[in-house]
């Protein structure tokens, strides 16, 4: 069941997800990654785990990828700049078996190891070959509602030695930091306006269609 993806026009329901500009912007949390901290780990050459992660018109570009290096597992360690509600992603390889064939997500855990690998994931997706990134997995949105580290563990693929991803997307919504709120807050303590309208972004950011 997990295992299905959504393509261009299935099941998401969401306003404009035919339109490439606005389905760009939804897939724009790569701009919420702590780059400098991201972690790739079986990654064969240092810093190319940290390339996939480009803004949607580029990711069916080939010039930027990440190849695994001892076997096929990868495992990324994402840390964000604030607090993610994860909706859905997109793993993008070569049409051949160094293609992603099976990921394991988890929350919340920075600096994870392939050897705490083992544990139960918040979810896991059988994948597609996806050549030009268009099949989302969707995820279980109360389980990633409040996402300041994802990991995304890559443990096998269709059969080759090692694995390709050209793109990793990530869509879904962001907010602040809690400790950038706190210091406004503070900031404006004798003001109550400033309150009201800290209040008032929350209904928004976590709303759920």
């Amino acid at each position: 069941m997990s295992g299905h993806a959504h393509g261009h026009g299935h099941g998401c329901g969401c306003e404009g997800e035919h339109e490439p500009a606005e389905r760009g912007l939804e897939y724009g949390l790569y701009r919420r990654i702590d780059l400098e901290k991201l972690q790739c780990l079986n990654e064969s050459r240092d810093g190319d785990g940290k390339l996939v992660f480009k803004p949607w018109e580029k990711r069916t570009e080939r010039d930027k990828f990440v190849e695994s290096d001892a076997d096929e597992e990868l495992l990324f360690n994402i840390p964000f700049t604030g607090s993610v509600k994860l909706k859905g992603i997109i793993i993008s390889g070569e049409d051949d078996d160094s293609h992603p064939a099976e990921i394991r997500l988890y929350k919340n855990i920075p600096q994870m190891s392939f050897d705490a690998t083992g544990r139960e994931p918040e979810q896991a997706f059988r994948l597609n070959r996806d050549p030009v990134a268009e099949l989302e997995y969707p995820t279980k949105i109360a389980r990633f509602s409040n996402v300041q580290h994802l990991s995304i563990h890559i443990s096998k693929n269709f059969g080759a030695e090692s694995t390709r991803v050209y793109y990793i997307g990530l869509r879904g919504e962001y907010s602040e930091a809690h400790r950038h709120e706190v210091t406004i807050c503070n900031y404006e303590a004798a003001a109550n306006p400033a309150d009201h309208k800290v209040e008032s972004i929350f209904p928004q950011t976590n709303f759920i269609s």
